[in-house]
């Protein structure tokens, strides 16, 4: 059976690097083999060759085997063209949820998870642009500067991961987010030059969102509770709340009322001590003329 579908250029093993799933991730395998058996079963129920579908949607013959068998997790797009193909009525593309959420490493995801939920977040980040501010070239320089390196295909797919978390500057209604900074990350020049402005370019785009609020903490300050290591606040719709601090509680993240007070407190001094927003950016923004 064929298909009057334009076949695009063929995606293969070297254009889908950082799509394979990871055999220590249960859950994640059990989901993309389940995503796998299902589109076999429905290109087989409409009588299409694997070769044809493959022609059909764009890619390889054998990269098509590699997602119906569970070795590859399938891009979204990929399951919007076979359910269009296929005729699936909606079933294949409403399995992307699920699928992109695999492709995060296990502990990203739980991360993700929360930030996806929460109404306010604060962070605090003592040595490098925190990942919700990352751009894909500044995420790439740091995740490839790691010793002993990382796979190319697990940069790929920690690059990935990190920028799918951006999704939480788009929500609606909108999370309040607030960033403080250390002046000394921002003039680590990582990546290069180029990488390093449109880095400082970027924090100045997102400085000027209504629901986000960006501080730098210079480096010529007074000592201050941030000096331990990262602290993260996040809190839900529903009053609750769950922080974490490097120096504090053994780096675990905690949810009793006494301990976040305690958390609150330091974050709430950082705040006070860092530059003020609009100075912030002013202050970005100088930086980034010195080049």
């Amino acid at each position: 059976m064929t298909v009057g579908v334009d076949a695009e250029p063929l995606n293969d093993e070297a254009s889908e690097r950082g799509w394979q799933v990871d055999p220590d991730d249960e859950w994640g395998v059990a989901v993309i083999t389940t995503v796998g058996r299902q589109l076999k079963l429905r290109r087989e129920a409409v009588g299409m060759r694997a070769g044809d579908f493959a022609a059909a949607v764009g890619y390889g013959e054998d990269m098509v085997y590699k997602i119906e068998s569970g070795q590859r997790i399938p891009r979204p797009e990929y399951l919007d063209k076979a359910d269009d193909i296929l005729r699936a009525g909606g079933l294949l593309s409403a399995m992307k949820e699920d699928v992109q959420k695999v492709r995060y490493p296990r502990k990203v995801r739980a991360l993700a998870e929360l930030e996806a939920k929460a109404v306010e977040i604060g962070v605090y980040e003592c040595n490098s642009v925190h990942g919700l501010l990352q751009t894909p070239q500044h995420a790439r320089a740091l995740i490839e500067a790691a010793q002993p390196p990382y796979s190319p295909d697990d940069v790929d797919r920690m690059v990935a991961a990190r920028l799918a978390r951006r999704s939480v500057f788009e929500r609606t209604p909108a999370p309040s987010i607030h960033f403080v900074l250390e002046e000394a990350s921002l003039r680590r020049r990582v990546g290069g030059t180029m990488v390093w402005q449109r880095q400082l370019e970027h924090l100045l785009e997102l400085g000027q969102l209504n629901n986000v609020s960006l501080q730098v903490m210079p480096t010529d300050t007074d000592a201050h509770p941030g000096l331990d290591g990262k602290i993260e606040l996040l809190k839900f719709s529903d009053g609750k709340a769950v922080g974490r601090s490097d120096g504090l509680f053994n780096g675990r993240p905690v949810s009793d009322a006494k301990q976040l007070r305690i958390l609150e407190l330091q974050y709430g001094t950082i705040r006070a001590q860092a530059l003020p927003p609009r100075e912030s950016l002013a202050f970005i923004q100088k930086l980034l003329g010195e080049t």
